[in-house]
């Protein structure tokens, strides 16, 4: 099976993935350039659960990783920006495999919405950005995990029409 190029080949600055239109202004959706890994790792760190995990002050390790994501061709990270500065962010992996038939899979990581936006529906837009990139590459599933205690946002995947079909298990390494 064949699929559609998943990933652009270039950050190019005029390579608008999608457009959404926010209470702060329109915002890009864009390819990340390694430029925007300090605002996204300050996303990432600004969540009650993965405060204890990140270290938006740790810039090396974030560019490091930015560097080996945006290398992957079945990676894509996003930087939603409003101006240059990103307010939203998340990372898109294709997955191919063997079972469904061979079906491509897309996972979705590291979603997040600058603290203001939250609650404006940028999230429910982003969503829908994603689950329709994911397919017109091929995707034939969409998938992330979520902490168990992140109670609201499994309504908010629900509400989506994701479905809590699965148990997964982590082991720090």
């Amino acid at each position: 099976m064949t699929h559609p190029e998943l990933v652009p080949d270039s950050p190019a600055a005029e390579d608008v993935l999608g457009r959404l239109h926010s209470v702060a202004g329109d915002i890009r959706l864009v390819r990340a350039r390694r430029e925007h890994v300090p605002a996204i790792a300050r996303l990432l760190a600004d969540d009650e659960i993965a405060v204890d995990r990140e270290d938006a002050d740790d810039e090396e390790a974030y560019r490091q990783a930015f560097d080996a994501v945006d290398a992957d061709p079945r990676q894509l990270q996003v930087a939603g920006l409003v101006g240059d500065e990103p307010v939203v962010t998340l990372q898109i992996v294709f997955i191919p495999g063997l079972s469904r038939r061979g079906a491509l899979r897309a996972q979705l990581e590291a979603v997040r919405v600058a603290e203001p936006l939250r609650g404006t529906g940028i999230g429910t837009a982003v969503f829908q950005w994603a689950i329709e990139y994911a397919r017109e590459r091929g995707a034939t599933l969409l998938q992330l995990s979520t902490d168990r205690r992140r109670a609201e946002a499994h309504h908010f995947y629900e509400r989506l029409g994701f479905v809590d079909s699965h148990l997964g298990f982590k082991l720090e390494l």
